[in-house]
């Protein structure tokens, strides 16, 4: 019984199997090779590619397209015809905290003279002392107030659009760790 039941599947198995035989392949095959022989390839050939001329900028002497040069000309030209009522006077001589940008001061204190307060900067190394209405930074700020925890300062910059505009900002007392080099 179960040598009937084994060989009976395997038989079915092969007798499928033999169905699918080559005799239909040398059909086909034959058909392939016909058809081959009768059709005629046709493709268009492709164009010849157009030569690229690169484009020579004949003026040498003006400022590139791409340039960032050109914008600062373009706002310092808009800064020049400003009729902002915040347009600082740039024919004035600056003072020397001036060339100086303010994120390199440091406030480290106040001291009293004659009852005119003076707040101590230090850049680098080296101790300054400011009033009220000194200038300091490199955007024409100056000192509106002088506080023991902070220098007020008032400060003229110019907007996207080129207008100039004020801005209020502090230079706080740095109190922390003290290092002796």
């Amino acid at each position: 019984m179960s040598t009937k039941k084994i060989l009976m599947p395997a038989l079915l198995c092969a007798t499928l199997l033999a169905g699918c035989s080559d005799s239909d392949v040398a059909e086909v095959n034959s058909w392939m090779d016909e058809v081959k022989k009768t059709t005629k390839v046709n493709v268009t050939p492709i164009s010849e590619p157009k030569t690229f001329i690169p484009f020579a900028y004949g003026v040498r002497d003006e400022v590139p397209p791409f340039d960032q040069n050109k914008l600062l000309a373009e706002l310092a030209r808009a800064a020049a015809s400003s009729n902002s009522q915040f347009r600082p006077d740039l024919d004035r001589r600056k003072e020397f905290l001036e060339s100086f940008p303010i994120d390199s001061m440091k406030m480290i204190g106040t001291i009293n003279k004659a009852g005119v307060s003076y707040g101590l900067i230090q850049i680098d190394r080296n101790v300054y002392q400011v009033r009220v209405g000194a200038r300091l930074g490199q955007n024409f700020g100056q000192v509106t107030g002088i506080a023991e925890s902070a220098i007020s300062l008032k400060e003229t910059v110019q907007d996207a659009g080129g207008d100039w505009v004020e801005r209020l900002s502090k230079l706080e007392l740095q109190e922390g760790k003290e290092t002796t080099k």
